[in-house]
C-alpha cells in the first residue's frame, strides 16, 4: 500500500495517478470528504486527515509500505511558521506509524537555508523529516511548467506571457507528469538520498512563450515584470503579504543563481516536452 499526501494538488495528484497506472494499491490522504469519490472510483482508498493532526495522519499512514510526503504550498499566514508546525506534526506521525520508506517533495535550490524565499521552507522541511524514516528520498523538482497556467488567461487574451523570471534565463523546469512518474518509481525502491528532477532540458520564460505560440498558432511575447512592480501585482491578485513576500524572495533567488542543482546528487531528466506540457495548460484553460 502506497500512501499519497496532497492528492488534490498538482504533484500529489500526479503521483497518485502514476501509482494507480502501475497497478499499485494506493491510499490518498485528503482534508475534505467530498474529494474522496473520484479517487475511490479509480480504485484508491481515501483517508481524511490534516497534516497538523499527527494522530490522524499516523492512522492514515498505518500499514503503508511507503508514502509520498509534501509541504503544502502556502495560501495564507507565515509560510515559515507553517512549515515548522506542519513538519513537526508530520515527523511525529511517520514515527508513530513506523513508516519504512518515504519520498518527500522538495525543490531544486533547497540546499540553501536563506536567499530563496519560499524554497527555504523546504530546506527546513527536509531537516525536520531527515531522520524519521529508515529509507527516505528528497525529490527536489524543478520549477513546475504547470505554474505558467496561472498566467494562461493573459496569454490567451493578450498574447503576452507575464514573467517574474528574466525571459532569456534558462532554469530547471519540469512537468508534474514527470514528477508523478519519477516519484512513483522512487516509492517502489528502497533507497536514501537526494534526487533532483528537471525536464528533458532547462527552459526559459522565452521558451515557454514560444511553446504557447506554437500551440496557439500566433505570436506570444514574454513580458518581464520588474521587481518594483511585483508586490502590487500579487496584492491585486489577493495574495496575502506574508505569502507574497516568500514568493518574491524565490524569484530573487532565481535571479541570483540560487535555483541550481547541487553537485553530487542524483540528477534526473523527465521525458515530457515543453510543448506537451503547454498543450495541457491550454487544454485546461478551455481553449
Amino acid at each position: 500500500m502506497y500512501v499519497v499526501l496532497g492528492a488534490s494538488g498538482r504533484a500529489g495528484g500526479a503521483v497518485a495517478h502514476a501509482l494507480i497506472e502501475r497497478g499499485e494499491a494506493v491510499r490518498v490522504v485528503l482534508r475534505r470528504s467530498e474529494q474522496a469519490g473520484r479517487w475511490r472510483a479509480l480504485g484508491a482508498e481515501a483517508a481524511l486527515a490534516g497534516m497538523e493532526d499527527a494522530e490522524a495522519m499516523a492512522t492514515a499512514l498505518e500499514g503503508a509500505s511507503a508514502a509520498f510526503l509534501l509541504n503544502p504550498p502556502p495560501a495564507n499566514g507565515d509560510p515559515y511558521l507553517q512549515t515548522d508546525e506542519l513538519g513537526a506534526a508530520l515527523a511525529e506521525a511517520v514515527r508513530q506509524a513506523r513508516l519504512p520508506r518515504a519520498v518527500v517533495l522538495s525543490s531544486i535550490g533547497a540546499q540553501h537555508a536563506t536567499g530563496t524565499g519560499v524554497i527555504t521552507t523546504l530546506n527546513r522541511f527536509e531537516a525536520l523529516l531527515k531522520d524519521t524514516v529508515p529509507a527516505i528520498v528528497f525529490m527536489r523538482s524543478g520549477y513546475f511548467v504547470e505554474t505558467w497556467g496561472e498566467v494562461a488567461q493573459a496569454v490567451l487574451a493578450e498574447n503576452v506571457l507575464p514573467t517574474f523570471i528574466e525571459p532569456s534565463l534558462k532554469i530547471p523546469m519540469v512537468s508534474t507528469l514527470d514528477v508523478g512518474r519519477v516519484a512513483a518509481s522512487l516509492l517502489c525502491e528502497a533507497r536514501t538520498g537526494i534526487v533532483e528532477l528537471g525536464g528533458p532540458q532547462d527552459w526559459s520564460a522565452g521558451d515557454v512563450a514560444e511553446a504557447f505560440a506554437g500551440v496557439l498558432g500566433r505570436p506570444v511575447t514574454p513580458v518581464f515584470v520588474p521587481p518594483q512592480h511585483r508586490a502590487a501585482l500579487l496584492a491585486g491578485e489577493g495574495v496575502p503579504d506574508d505569502v507574497a513576500s516568500a514568493l518574491l524572495g524565490m524569484y530573487e533567488g532565481i535571479a541570483h543563481g540560487l535555483f541550481a542543482r547541487e553537485h553530487g546528487n542524483d540528477h534526473r531528466r523527465g521525458t515530457v516536452s515543453l510543448r506537451e506540457a503547454v498543450e495541457r495548460i491550454v487544454a485546461a484553460a478551455g481553449c
